[in-house]
């Protein structure tokens, strides 16, 4: 897909990727080969029908392409848009082994937005069964979740304690990447099926848990909202923030607009952001468009980056600076940043994350001069609401404890995305999500 140029684009925070045309998308269709058995759908955490879909897009039938997309996945704009989609169902593709895979999640894109523009169509739903069902959190999971279970006849209720829905969609990833107006978009056809959405419940306050218990089933989809820190000098400085903080206040509150908006974010000249997975390359992207001069510092090689490499690409273009094998020990100043003191690293042997292990080099310390640190180290379950549920299992992580079905220590309640499995992608809590909803129905229906 075309990019519009890093020196316009670092000026606004409208979409990078252009996208497909409709004859270039004919022609990416044209060269999928149609396996008789597509490894590319055992790729897919929500299990879409692949080929079928690509196969009515090499037809120019789109609106059979939408269908096809629609019944196993109601996001797929926005899954075309920040999928990894290289690891999953194009890092499969057969053509990869000689050629370049089929685009799958430029197709999906495509179809989706043509859908969005000539007019969406909603795939049926059963009848009403009588049983209601509670979902909690309207992130990647939550949605997810909630659509399988209004297609299935059931009385949806979704809670959302902030006053958008979309979770990490909305707060988490940048307009560039995920524009809003297709998060709302398809939040609205997840709520023409016939789920209702709160606004501002925030469970275990607004809602109590007694009233949450008293549906006929339960899903927990509040993801993995709680940052983590490196836990060295100086993170109590003005001037630090964690990755949540820092794109929940410009992504969500539009503290970019300050003072227009209400919220404030601090506008430092130079910044350093800490991490190498997708949410720094964010958060770096993220400041350099509020004028920043933006290093980022990882204490791996760029080729153990978390990130996706279209997200790598994409940041060095916008003249972000990474320092590589390095990690910050402390953050200087007195009241405010003033600075970051690293070390550089040297990596050793494999680690239990595949990853080679870092080990700081003797004497190779050296400062950024920043006045501004942003820590992108990872999340965990927010303890808050499964504190407020009684007998529910949590892991030494603070995650639910569930089985393969999403089913938690208390029968009638289950969960699925980052609030069980930890922080992960939003297709994997897409495809967990997927797999509670057929057991509750199941359940419901006492199969």
């Amino acid at each position: 897909m075309s990019d519009r140029p890093a020196d316009v684009r670092i000026k606004d925070f409208k979409e990078v990727d252009g996208g497909l045309s409709a004859d270039e998308a004919i022609a990416e269709a044209e060269r999928c080969l149609q396996c008789k058995k597509p490894l590319c759908v055992k790729g897919c955490p929500v299990c879409i029908d692949i080929p079928a879909f690509i196969g009515h897009v090499a037809e120019g039938n789109f609106p059979a392409a939408a269908r096809a997309l629609k019944e196993q996945n109601m996001l797929p704009a926005i899954c075309g848009r920040v999928c990894p989609q290289e690891t999953q169902c194009e890092g499969v593709c057969i053509l990869g082994n000689k050629d370049t895979p089929i685009r799958i999640g430029a197709l999906e894109r495509f179809v989706a937005d043509r859908e969005r523009e000539s007019g969406a169509e909603l795939p049926e739903t059963a009848k009403p069964t009588g049983k209601r069902v509670a979902v909690v959190g309207s992130g990647p999971a939550g949605l997810t979740a909630a659509a399988e279970l209004a297609r299935a006849g059931h009385a949806v209720t979704i809670y959302e304690s902030l006053h958008e829905a979309g979770g990490v969609l909305t707060y988490g990833i940048p307009a560039f990447r995920l524009p809003k107006d297709v998060v709302r978009a398809e939040i609205d056809q997840v709520l023409a099926l016939g789920a209702r959405l709160k606004k501002n419940h925030l469970v275990g306050r607004s809602v109590s848990t007694d009233e949450l218990l008293g549906y006929d089933a339960v899903f927990l989809g509040t993801g993995a909202g709680l940052p983590a820190f490196m836990c060295i000098p100086g993170e109590n400085l003005n001037g630090v923030y964690s990755a949540n903080e820092f794109l929940t206040r410009v992504n969500l509150m539009h503290a970019d607009a300050f003072p227009e908006s209400d919220t404030p974010v601090l506008h430092a000249a130079r910044v350093a952001v800490i991490g190498g997975g997708n949410v720094a390359m964010d958060a770096a992207r993220v400041a350099r468009r509020l004028g920043a001069k933006v290093s980022l510092i990882y204490r791996r090689g760029e080729e153990e980056m978390p990130a996706r490499r279209a997200e790598v690409v994409h940041a060095k273009e916008e003249e972000i600076e990474f320092y590589t094998c390095a990690n910050p020990t402390r953050i200087l100043g007195e009241q405010s940043v003033t600075g970051v003191e690293c070390v550089k690293m040297s990596l050793c042997g494999i680690d239990a994350s595949g990853r080679r292990s870092p080990e700081p080099i003797e004497g190779s310390e050296f400062t950024l001069d920043v006045d501004m640190v942003i820590q992108a180290i990872g999340t965990s379950p927010n303890p808050l609401l499964v504190s407020l549920i009684p007998g529910l299992e949590r892991g030494r992580r603070g995650n639910v404890v569930v089985d393969k079905n999403g089913r938690t220590s208390i029968p009638h309640v289950y969960a699925g995305g980052d609030i069980a499995t930890g922080a992960a992608t939003v297709i994997e809590a897409m495809g967990s999500a997927k797999k509670a909803a057929a057991a509750i129905d199941a359940m419901l229906k006492g199969e």
